[in-house]
């Protein structure tokens, strides 16, 4: 049995020929998700094996089979998507200004309303901005952890290490200048993030 010297190529390929009834431009979105996904995982796993990162994504039948019924397509005889088939498929959806709407507005938000549930919510909001970057298929797997670090990890930080320390935010400066200029870091990286995107 030949063994393939990319079999990266080969689960891709594929899953093009399974999904060869999509739309180009759904096709091609298809694999680029595939693409980045396999990207991503082989990143925060390199001991893993690339054959199973390849299954659990899962059979190039199921996800092509998904991708066609997302699309209101058949796919005759082809089994129906499991869970590890869709994720790929369903990520990207969401618009990228959103997250970066989300992780730029939980400071002001915090800011404007300073007492619960100001905080709470400015929370929940960096939170959920950032997962929302994190799954998106609009950045690479380097910008999502870029734009994570500078919109919401080290903000939050910052902001925590000097609310303990002694003399309140940042010894020296005032509460609101300290506030804008964390905010200039964050709506900062946010169009950076928005200029580097993929369409």
């Amino acid at each position: 049995m030949k063994i393939s010297a990319d079999p990266v190529r080969d689960y891709l390929a594929a899953v093009e020929r399974e999904a060869s009834t999509l739309p180009a431009d759904r096709r091609q979105e298809l694999l680029a998700d595939l693409a980045e996904h396999i990207e991503v995982t082989r990143a925060e796993r390199p001991d893993a094996a690339i054959g199973e990162v390849l299954a659990a994504l899962g059979d190039p039948r199921t996800i092509a089979a998904t991708a066609l019924s997302e699309a209101g397509g058949r796919a005759a005889g082809a089994p129906s998507g499991s869970g590890a088939a869709t994720t790929p498929a369903r990520r990207g959806k969401v618009h990228p200004l959103v997250p970066l709407a989300l992780l730029t507005f939980s400071l002001p938000f915090i800011m404007v309303f300073p007492d619960l549930p100001g905080p709470l919510f400015g929370v929940l909001f960096r939170i959920v901005g950032a997962v929302l970057l994190c799954t998106s298929v609009h950045w690479t797997g380097v910008q999502k952890t870029t734009g994570v670090l500078l919109t919401a990890v080290g903000p939050s930080v910052v902001i925590a290490t000097s609310n303990l320390s002694d003399g309140g935010p940042a010894a020296g400066i005032p509460a609101f200048l300290f506030n804008l200029g964390m905010l200039a870091v964050v709506a900062g990286s946010a169009a950076w993030l928005w200029r580097a995107r993929r369409v």
